[in-house]
């Protein structure tokens, strides 16, 4: 092939692509983080584990996480699994993965996508209070992949952090004292 006939091809390819990307030249991605802190009424080793995506049943009766990878239920990198939201609006399918997993400081995070945005939730516990209690931080950042993502994602945020997720700390917490009762 002459140098000719791969800058005519360059030429094509280049071309091709700025039109792949012209129903886009309006769109700016826009990205948006929130953060906030509760504290639960437990060990750290108790409550860090809740935040696992097949652990996340005990304390929230709605979650139903569908396996992907690996072939059972056990929290590493590479976790892939499904979620089927209800209330989400034209979001049918979020897709799942674990991005990070370190038990050993107790964090993990998820990416999360759909055809519209993608974001990382970043869970980070710590010990406070001679070890008796759970300082838990959770941190969202979403990305729009279009002008449906960005809106979703401000309205997902505002939704997620309308109570600085002390809704969680309350489910946890109950979670908790109905094992005492047990």
């Amino acid at each position: 092939m002459k140098t000719t006939d791969i800058i005519i091809l360059l030429a094509i390819s280049v071309t091709g692509c700025k039109g792949q990307h012209k129903t886009n030249e309006d769109f700016t991605s826009e990205r948006t983080t929130r953060a906030a802190s509760f504290v639960v009424e437990e060990t750290i080793d108790n409550v860090f584990p809740l935040f696992g995506a097949f652990e996340e049943r005990k304390w929230i009766s709605t979650w139903n996480p569908v396996l992907i990878y690996p072939d059972k239920e056990i929290i590493e990198e590479g976790t892939t699994f499904k979620i089927y939201p209800q209330g989400h609006g034209s979001e049918k399918e979020f897709l799942w993965i674990v991005s990070k997993y370190d038990p050993k400081n107790y964090l993990i995070q998820y990416m999360v996508s759909t055809e519209n945005r993608f974001w990382t939730i970043t869970v980070k516990s710590n010990p406070i209070e001679n070890d008796i209690k759970t300082e838990t931080t959770v941190t969202y950042t979403f990305t729009g992949l279009n002008a449906k993502g960005n809106k979703l994602n401000k309205e997902s945020l505002d939704n997620m952090y309308k109570n600085n997720l002390q809704d969680w700390r309350e489910l946890m917490n109950t979670y908790f004292q109905s094992l005492e009762k047990q």
